[in-house]
């Protein structure tokens, strides 16, 4: 691997374009650190690298990925795909066994083969590359949970089955992990590294799309509630020490420089007590904003005690208090969706957003939880479907509060178009794009008062 210094600052810049936040320092520290390990033991390599890389959370699937594409476990045809018959039920046989031992190295072989024979397209005109999705729709490793599961029974309590089941479901999900990375691997062959590395690697959890993320990418940014939250915290813990100082008392500082000669080496500041800031979210819960509200909600649950009071509403065409919801769950973030649904009535119509009546009836009987202290988010894509906006009700609620915002997890260039009454109520508060929890984090930590 003679190219190894290029090869190493090509892969970080491929990491940076995926938001790992790794420079010229972190890069000397993993060539220091490959000098070290050696080239031998490539999962050495791997762990070395992701020492030196990696700053923060989250950002280890990225890594990975982006690893096993620069730094691949062999090139061109696997040894175990070559002059290899197409024989889908044999196949299955071998894969059947490999899961049935959990044999990763007998996985990682079957993969090669799978993406070989079954994923390729477009080979024939000289162009393509290789599709894991295809391979996996052929397949079809899920289907063989019940048969490995038949072999790994043994008498055993209920319970038990209960935990092979995860096990085996583990398995599979590790073999699916082989069958992307092997494609990954051969499109790189011929579309080459750094297309793939930009177009075929998921981002980290904190840059995905609310709007667009899958059940499985949700279920991951729940999981970052936690630590993101105490970031937050000490973020806003920061801010409000450094709000606590105040300005400068001159007389106090005067006195003070009596004791060195009338040199005023120690400041003194009129201390300044500011009470903890209040809070009002106000979400829309319809359709696929309904994962970046419901993300936000478990956000500001775990930010609680930075606020003297927290209330959430929520809508669909109709609002209703859900602030018990919100921190009445806190063992199972993963079922606040189904609590609000559940003992909240959001929709009395046709379950699409009604910002008219929605902002209307929150005026109407929730305007008492808005003061001169509290804070108003507002979380929603501003798609009216052709109503009226009520930007009389926003008014009403910006009069009343410390400070409005709405956060919109659309693109600012979608804003307005079609049903969407986004720059109408911009006019009216303060509107930031807000797609993802990375942003979301910052906005938080930004626009919040100490």
């Amino acid at each position: 691997m003679g190219d190894l210094p290029d090869r190493l600052v090509e892969f970080v810049r491929a990491l940076r374009e995926h938001g790992v936040q790794a420079g010229p320092s972190e890069t000397v520290d993993a060539a220091a650190a490959l000098e070290v390990l050696g080239l031998d033991d490539r999962e050495r390599m791997r762990e070395g690298l992701a020492a030196a890389l990696i700053r923060r959370g989250g950002q280890r699937a990225v890594f990975d990925a982006t690893f096993d594409l620069f730094f691949p476990l062999g090139a061109g045809i696997p040894e175990s795909a070559r002059e290899r018959e197409f024989d889908l039920a044999a196949l299955r046989e071998e894969l059947a066994s490999a899961l049935v031992s959990g044999d990763e190295a007998a996985m990682a072989r079957l993969a090669g083969v799978a993406v070989d024979l079954l994923g390729g397209h477009g080979q024939a005109a000289g162009g393509g590359g290789f599709s894991a999705h295809q391979a996996l729709d052929r397949l079809q490793p899920q289907t063989l949970i019940s048969r490995v599961l038949a072999a790994l029974r043994t008498g055993e309590p209920e319970f038990a089955d209960r935990f092979r089941r995860e096990e085996v479901r583990r398995r599979v999900e590790s073999f699916r992990g082989h069958v992307r990375t092997e494609a990954r691997r051969r499109t790189a062959e011929v579309r080459g590294r750094d297309r793939v590395a930009k177009h075929a690697i998921a981002p980290p959890s904190d840059r995905v799309d609310f709007l667009i993320a899958s059940r499985a990418q949700l279920a991951e940014l729940r999981r970052t509630v936690q630590p993101l939250s105490r970031k937050l915290a000490a973020r806003l813990a920061a801010r409000r020490r450094r709000a606590n100082r105040g300005r400068i008392d001159l007389r106090r500082t005067l006195r003070r420089s009596l004791g060195t000669g009338g040199v005023p080496l120690r400041p003194a500041y009129r201390v300044r007590r500011p009470g903890r800031p209040e809070l009002v979210l106000l979400c829309d819960l319809s359709g696929s904003v309904a994962g970046f509200a419901n993300f936000t909600m478990l956000l500001v649950q775990a930010l609680a005690e930075e606020f003297s009071r927290v209330r959430v509403f929520a809508f669909v065409d109709t609002v209703d208090e859900v602030t018990h919801l919100v921190t009445g769950g806190e063992g199972d973030p993963a079922a606040l969706g189904e609590r609000i649904a559940a003992g909240a009535e959001l929709s009395t119509w046709d379950g699409h957003s009604d910002y008219r009546h929605a902002l209307g009836g929150f005026t109407e009987r929730y305007l008492d939880a808005v003061g001169p202290k509290t804070s108003v988010l507002i979380l929603g894509d501003a798609r009216t479907n052709g109503g009226d906006p009520n930007l009389a009700a926003v008014r009403e609620i910006r009069a009343r509060a410390r400070r409005t915002y709405w956060l919109n997890p659309e693109r600012e260039a979608l804003w307005s178009t079609g049903d969407s009454a986004a720059h109408a109520y911009a006019a009216v508060v303060e509107m930031h794009e807000c797609r993802t929890a990375r942003q979301l984090a910052d906005l938080v930590a930004k626009i919040l008062p100490t």
